[in-house]
């Protein structure tokens, strides 16, 4: 990757490409299925893209992927390089593309390891870039609105005029454009004309305060192994016991936690909440995340389970993988 800096009085917003939708191309003119995501290179998504006063835009492309694909490995390389950007003096903030379809976990990855008061504004779109009418150009433009307004700062994702928190926000709809939501929290501001109004505070005040040295964070390789169980109507125990095998075998990727997506207000099938004891007497970490897309889980005096009250389910994965980053893994 590059390792550019600025000088001089201009202050510049860094736009780093990862693919997705927003890069997305189709053989077929003007289409907005069978396209292929993570074709057009982030360069040419910001060609005529009208720059607010006073900023001047550098690209840098971080990765080039359908989202559905995201991996550690680019979560890892894409933290490096927000963390060179955001360390540039001239450098007022960052703009990412991404895909929809894992923006929420990205986002939510970038606000539990970035350090920064700059803005780092994530954004995408639902119609490919090749699309006859194409909805990024127009977000890409809401995003550097964002990035550049004055009190703006933490990470966020902006789509269709809104402003969401990285901790609130979720995909809601597969196709329309309008596609996030972010519960009862609802959006932080929208992007009205170049415009931004803020409807509640910038979400840095509810940043991780340092713990450690984030740099010092594993690559994708070397990160533990984090699962997703769904507890759901007939749930069988088969998926927990087999990963509690895995374990007891001393198989070198065997899992170090589960985050259990449970239903209402933290419940767990009786059959898997059985196997998730087992498995945290065999050493794996058990966290309980709720499945719906509104409230946060009140935890019951009598809980067998930690619970992550606040977090969806591929959220509380995440916070997961970070309570056990000091414990990387010595073979891989």
């Amino acid at each position: 990757m590059t390792t550019t800096s600025f000088s001089g009085a201009r202050r510049y917003i860094a736009v780093l490409g990862t693919g997705g939708t927003i890069a997305g191309s189709s053989a077929q003119a003007g289409a907005n299925l069978g396209y292929t995501a993570g074709t057009v290179p982030v360069s040419t998504l910001v060609d005529g893209i009208e720059v607010p006063d006073g900023f001047i835009l550098h690209t840098e492309q971080v990765a080039q992927l359908d989202s559905k694909d995201m991996d550690l490995d680019t979560w890892h390389a894409l933290q490096l390089r927000c963390e060179h950007w955001l360390a540039q003096d001239e450098v007022a903030g960052l703009v990412i593309t991404h895909g929809t379809d894992t923006i929420e976990e990205t986002s939510f990855f970038l606000h539990s390891v970035l350090q920064s008061p700059k803005p780092v504004v994530l954004t995408c779109a639902m119609r490919p870039a090749t699309s006859s009418n194409a909805d990024g150009p127009q977000n890409l433009r809401d995003a550097l609105a964002v990035a550049t307004a004055a009190d703006a700062t933490g990470v966020v994702v902006v789509c269709a005029g809104e402003v969401h928190c990285a901790t609130d926000v979720r995909k809601v709809h597969p196709y329309r454009l309008n596609a996030f939501g972010s519960g009862d929290a609802g959006p932080i501001a929208y992007v009205e004309e170049g415009k931004v109004r803020l409807l509640r505070s910038w979400p840095y005040e509810g940043m991780p305060e340092p713990k450690s040295d984030r740099k010092s964070l594993p690559a994708g390789d070397r990160w533990h192994r984090v699962e997703i169980v769904l507890s759901h109507a007939g749930a069988r125990s088969d998926l927990i016991d087999g990963l509690i095998r895995e374990r007891q075998d001393g198989h070198p990727e065997a899992v170090a936690g589960i985050v259990l997506a449970a239903t209402g207000n933290g419940g767990v099938h009786h059959v898997l909440e059985q196997a998730a004891l087992r498995a945290q007497a065999a050493g794996i970490v058990v966290l309980v995340a709720t499945r719906c897309a509104e409230g946060r889980i009140i935890p019951a005096p009598d809980s067998l389970l930690p619970m992550a009250v606040d977090l969806s389910p591929v959220k509380a994965r995440i916070a997961l993988l970070l309570q056990l980053r000091d414990k990387v893994k010595t073979s891989h």
